[in-house]
């Protein structure tokens, strides 16, 4: 294959932590958000992105777009670094870059304007980036939203207007409102029925069929993962723990964490019954992550030279990375 469409190196981000004093307040750490990620995807693919909630999965969309500034790696988007481009580039490949990178965010309430109408919301990227004459802005906006199932007349309904499955909706149509080629969809379903989570699925299938858009899936829904995705990605508090195919990492996981993350996904099965693994303590503070492997005070196979050694990322089988001393014996 080519050039991906995005490749991420060695992200790091850290957050840091202050405590107040009387007069002025003093640094005492920082939050591990990215310790050395490092990705890719490719032209109208979803990459799935998993893992406990604080293990950095929004961190990581947030820094691909560069809306954090990312303290160390890079970010290449059609063969082109993003922080550069942004920062340095001119007007015309800045808007093009921020035409073609888009994100929905997780919270469909909170992400909309209550104060402005759906067709303002859709045609403000009109405004910004001045792609579409404003004689087709009407057009537009009225084929952005049948193209994600709404009707022409809840242009002019404000956002309380409507319920969360139609709100993100809304979301998808925003983004597509720049035809981008790269979208972030942040827990797109997380707060949604069942039933409403399965349309909205199926919408994403149908725009990268349609459109060949490529996405980033953030996600600690496992089965809505596996329907969208074709690769997927498992992240432990801010590192890659194991990346592969969604087929292998789902039948053949080989890093004991995302062994422990998939026997908590329901099987709608009654006659299979799953071991569910029940992972002890609690996560570690990612102010002061583990030495060694991360996973080690929870992992039930950690040794001596998991606490003293940080696994590399290496490839077992063809495409299939995994983090751990010990991922031999799961092959």
């Amino acid at each position: 294959m080519g050039e991906p469409l995005l490749r991420a190196e060695n992200l790091v981000k850290y957050f840091p932590v202050y405590q107040r004093g009387i007069l002025m307040r003093k640094k005492i750490g920082d939050v591990h958000a990215l310790d050395g990620m490092s990705f890719k995807v490719e032209r109208g693919e979803t990459l799935g992105l998993v893992g406990e909630s604080g293990c950095g999965k929004t961190t990581t969309g947030k820094v691909v777009l560069d809306l954090e500034v990312r303290d160390s790696g890079k970010v290449y988007f059609e063969g082109q670094e993003v922080h550069e481009t942004l920062t340095n580039g001119t007007r015309e490949e800045r808007q093009k870059m921020r035409r073609s990178m888009q994100m929905v965010f997780q919270n469909p309430y909170g992400s909309l304007d209550p104060r402005m109408t759906i067709f303002d919301i859709i045609s403000e990227p009109f405004v910004i980036h001045g792609h579409v004459p404003k004689k087709d802005w009407e057009d537009r906006v009225y084929s952005l939203l049948k193209q994600v199932g709404l009707e022409e007349y809840h242009a002019e309904r404000y956002p309380h207007e409507f319920s969360g499955g139609q709100r993100q909706r809304i979301s998808i149509a925003r983004a597509l409102a720049t035809e981008p080629k790269f979208i972030v969809a942040d827990e797109p379903v997380s707060s949604l029925d069942v039933s409403i989570r399965a349309q909205i699925l199926n919408l994403l299938q149908q725009l990268q069929r349609e459109m060949g858009i490529s996405f980033l899936y953030i996600s600690h829904d496992l089965s809505s993962v596996r329907q969208v995705s074709q690769h997927v990605a498992v992240m432990y508090l801010g590192k890659m723990f194991e990346y592969a195919p969604v087929d292998e990492i789902f039948d053949k996981p080989l890093n004991p964490y995302t062994i422990a993350l998939l026997s908590a996904v329901p099987i709608p099965d009654p006659t299979r019954q799953m071991k569910r693994i029940i992972l002890p303590g609690d996560v570690p503070s990612p102010v002061n992550p583990p030495s060694g492997c991360r996973f080690h005070p929870r992992c039930p196979y950690a040794t001596e030279l998991c606490k003293k050694s940080e696994p590399e990322l290496r490839e077992l089988r063809p495409g299939h990375l995994v983090a751990c001393h010990y991922a031999e014996k799961f092959l």
